[in-house]
């Protein structure tokens, strides 16, 4: 037959969308076109595909009129995904296999001029997009990329190193047999063994208020902004921080690996890990919040379900700064463009730390300060009000003396920390069905609700230390973490004063 109908996927965010690869022999000048809102990338597979076939000792049409529209027409599709599906066409339109055993597939590979496969983005999200919609249908995609989409519970997933492997499948009925595809395997849906821990809690020596503060942060699922002068130890912190948080459920685990699919990120070493994303201060705003053509997700959406931790806080650029306020909020980034809208998800843990000053020895016991006090309110005045204000906790991180770093004994592992983070956590889970972070409204006043000489308190400290009304509620659900971290079923006068210690405007605190 001269038309043959191949089905793929495109990405359009984290949404794997169907297309519809739909190719046409006819008589006439040779040609070979493609078309259907098709990027740059996509245009090249003319010339990967035919050396592809040529080098598997395949017959490519050369004497026909090719053309390949790939629908939707008004779907943007890039990258070199569509590799495989335009040359299985090309090679069931002209009967070479049998078009109709192509049926309930699905296919996606990169084509090298010789015939193997590469990897792709996304087959994670591919997986997910038929998992999710329930159809039968079997993925064939290159051998790498299939061990990532094989994480999908119930995905019947096909992995090949090269076009051969896959054409001798699809051979017509009658058709002298070649032998059996070496390259050619069912993947077994079998997920990794679970990574290895992240570093331990232990190794840091004192800190004992910024432990606490890390304990009620995993609790609660609150961000953290840590305050205090060069090597008193805020990154050693951060980077122990994502072992305090419970293990991964299944759901998350595959989102997550999803998105870091979708950024080429995946590694199957890491599954089951919540991921800590730390960017470079001199990282721009798209490389945080995502963006580029296609939209590609940033360092927000690779840390999901896991840690966000920016070092030299106020040193990012004002705009990478504030596109993190909706994300703080909502969970999610759209990334909104005039030929196309995306949308990533973004629930992430911000874990961020600075220097009180430029010279970063404002209030140290240890060395002055040699900033004056317009360099100090220049430096913190980077971060705007509207930010702080979502940001849960504020501490404060001294250095450690040289005595405290050689004679104190280590202190508490991170396990130990992390199940009574753990306990409180699903403490607040059993009673309201979401962590204390993300009340919202009438949810504050049902499950914070304040014991009356804890109100008494609050309304005292909130006019005192002039909050708003965001800085007061953050105050109010940090409080909640404390009581669910003590098994109280109350807000009392003790949580809600160390509640309010962990939000003290920057000045005061440094």
């Amino acid at each position: 037959m001269s038309l043959c109908l191949v089905q793929s996927r495109a990405l359009l965010g984290l949404e794997a969308a169907s297309v519809t690869v739909e190719v046409h022999l006819a008589n006439g000048l040779p040609s070979f076109t493609l078309v259907g809102l098709v990027d740059v990338e996509v245009k090249e597979a003319r010339e990967r595909v035919r050396s592809a076939i040529q080098n598997a000792g395949l017959e490519f049409p050369n004497n026909k009129r090719i053309t390949v529209n790939l629908a939707p027409a008004d779907l943007p599709k890039d990258s070199g995904r569509f590799d495989l599906p335009i040359a299985l066409g090309i090679l069931a339109a002209s009967g070479q296999i049998d078009a109709a055993k192509l049926a309930g597939h699905e296919f996606a590979g990169e084509l090298s001029l010789s015939g193997q496969l590469r990897p792709v983005r996304g087959a994670l999200a591919m997986a997910l997009a038929l998992h999710t919609g329930g159809v039968a249908t079997r993925l064939v995609l290159p051998a790498y990329s299939a061990q990532e989409a094989s994480l999908v519970p119930g995905a019947q997933v096909y992995g090949a190193r090269h076009l051969m492997d896959v054409v001798q499948q699809f051979l017509p009925a009658g058709s002298e047999q070649a032998p059996a595809a070496e390259g050619w395997t069912r993947i077994v849906p079998s997920p990794p063994a679970i990574a290895d821990g992240h570093p331990d809690l232990a190794d840091v020596k004192g800190h004992a208020g910024a432990k606490r503060a890390l304990e009620i942060a995993a609790a609660g699922n609150h961000s953290l902004l840590m305050v205090g002068p060069p090597g008193s130890g805020k990154s050693m912190l951060a980077q122990r921080f994502a072992g305090l948080l419970p293990e991964m459920t299944v759901d998350e685990a595959l989102e997550s690996a999803a998105v870091a699919s979708l950024g080429g990120r995946f590694d199957t070493g890491r599954w089951m890990r919540r991921p800590t994303a730390s960017p470079h201060h001199t990282a721009s705003a798209v490389a945080l919040v995502g963006g580029g053509s296609p939209p590609r997700p940033g360092e927000i959406s690779l840390a999901h379900h896991g840690v966000l931790f920016l070092d030299e806080f106020p040193e990012f650029s004002r705009m990478a700064l504030e596109a993190l306020r909706e994300p703080l909020e909502t969970g999610t980034i759209t990334i909104v463009r005039a030929a196309r809208r995306s949308e990533f998800p973004a629930r992430f843990q911000l874990v961020a730390a600075m220097n009180p000053c430029p010279c970063g020895y404002l209030g140290s016991t240890l060395k002055a300060c040699r900033c004056t006090p317009d360099q100090v309110t220049r430096y913190q005045g980077k971060l705007s009000g509207p930010l702080l204000d979502r940001i849960d906790i504020h501490i404060e991180v001294p250095a450690v003396s040289a005595e405290q770093l050689l004679d104190t004994p280590a202190g508490e592992a991170t396990g130990t920390i992390r199940e009574r983070a753990v306990r409180a956590r699903e403490r607040a889970l059993a009673r309201q069905g979401k962590t204390n972070h993300v009340l919202q409204g009438a949810e504050i006043d049902r499950h914070a609700s304040l014991a009356p000489d804890a109100l008494k308190f609050m309304h005292t400290a909130a006019a005192k230390l002039g909050w708003s009304a965001r800085s007061t509620h953050r105050a109010l659900k940090v409080a909640r973490t404390i009581a669910d971290l003590a098994e109280s079923e109350s807000i009392e006068v003790p949580h809600v004063a160390e509640a309010v210690q962990y939000r003290r405007a920057l000045k005061a605190a440094v």
